[in-house]
Parts: structure tokens; sequence; C-alpha cells
């Protein structure tokens, strides 16, 4: 089982990078498909310490798992989005003043919801 590394937070102004960082590594896994593919038949050519490395660099790189994690806070977060757009300022002042108070009458007040 892998060890974990500590969490190396980015902030959100990093993405493009991250996103060009992974294409990178889809990419270089792709070239390494190809060329153990085409070892197939002359095996001999190879020594164990390449194979070795080959393994442990794609051991380490638990993309997968680390994608997986990152769909799964995205939906998260684009969800909390959703529920607090319903709530903005914004939605608060396109509601006519009616209705804010009668909202406020019945306990739904948008301003004292928690």
């Amino acid at each position: 089982m892998p060890h974990a590394d500590p969490v190396n937070w980015q902030p959100i102004s990093e993405m493009p990078l991250i996103a060009s960082m992974i294409d990178g590594a889809l990419d270089d896994t792709r070239d390494h498909i190809e060329t153990l593919t085409e070892a197939r038949t002359r095996p001999h050519l190879l020594d164990d310490a390449t194979i070795d490395r080959v393994e442990r660099v794609h051991n380490e790189q638990r993309l997968e798992e680390q994608n997986r994690q990152l769909r799964a806070v995205t939906v998260n977060v684009l969800s909390l989005a959703h529920e607090l757009r319903q709530g903005t300022i914004d939605r608060i002042a396109e509601t006519s003043d009616a209705e804010l108070g009668l909202q406020a009458l019945l306990g739904n007040s948008p301003i004292t919801r928690r």
C-alpha cells in the first residue's frame, strides 16, 4: 500500500498548470505503453532495473485515485455553489419587498436562514 504524502494545496489559479501536468503525465504514460508493447517481442533487451523504474514511476503517480477524489470534491463544490446561488444578495435584490416581507412572516427569510 502506498504511503500517504502530505497534501500540497494549490490555489485555484494554478489549475491550468495542474491540468498541464496531468496532460503531460498522460502523454508520457501513453509513450511508455507504446515502448513496452514494442518490447514484448524482445524483452531480453530490457533489464530488471528498467522494469523496476517503470513500476516505481507508475505506482507513485496514483493519478487515478487522485482524479477520483478530485471529481468527488469538484461535484461537492459545484453543488454547494448551486445551493448558495439561491440566497445570494443578487437573488434577494431581485425579490420584491412584498415577497421578502411574506418570507419573513413565514420564517423563510433568506437573510436569517441558517
